[in-house]
């Protein structure tokens, strides 16, 4: 069983979902791993990690308003230190996910045909986000 690590550092533009797939399935096929798992970790509390449509950009769109609705921004929180949009995004962070497993087979990602994976940004501005990539197998 061998173990191969990298950390993606991935520009985000505001609000946006940003599909990181093909920079995971490159570090898929450099690890050499035919058969295992991916982890992906995304290490911040602001954004999320999601696995969704890669086809029709009007899903992403529906998504990101849904989300907008469910945890508006102009509602009262407590926890406001770093603006208006702070406090939503950790919400729309604890309704989604942080973290994802991807089985791979034959050196590849065993994702489905409209299936893409994508760092959904909370905040307004633009941030720097960290993904760890984490490949066990054989």
């Amino acid at each position: 069983m061998m173990h191969y690590q990298k950390i993606l550092r991935i520009p985000t533009q505001g609000k946006s979902l940003n599909n990181v797939t093909s920079k995971i399935e490159s570090i898929v096929a450099e690890s050499g791993v035919e058969t295992g798992i991916c982890h992906l970790f995304l290490r911040h509390t602001s954004a999320s990690l999601v696995i969704q449509e890669n086809a029709d950009p009007d899903v992403l769109k529906d998504l990101e308003n849904f989300l907008a609705k469910l945890v508006p921004e102009d509602a009262y929180y407590i926890h406001s230190a770093e603006g208006p949009d702070d406090m939503p995004a950790h919400i729309r962070t604890v309704l989604t996910h942080t973290s994802e497993q991807i089985p791979i087979a034959r050196g590849e990602l065993l994702l489905g045909t409209w299936q893409g994976v994508y760092i959904w940004e909370h905040r307004r501005r633009s941030h720097t986000r960290e993904l760890v990539v984490h490949i066990t197998g054989m």
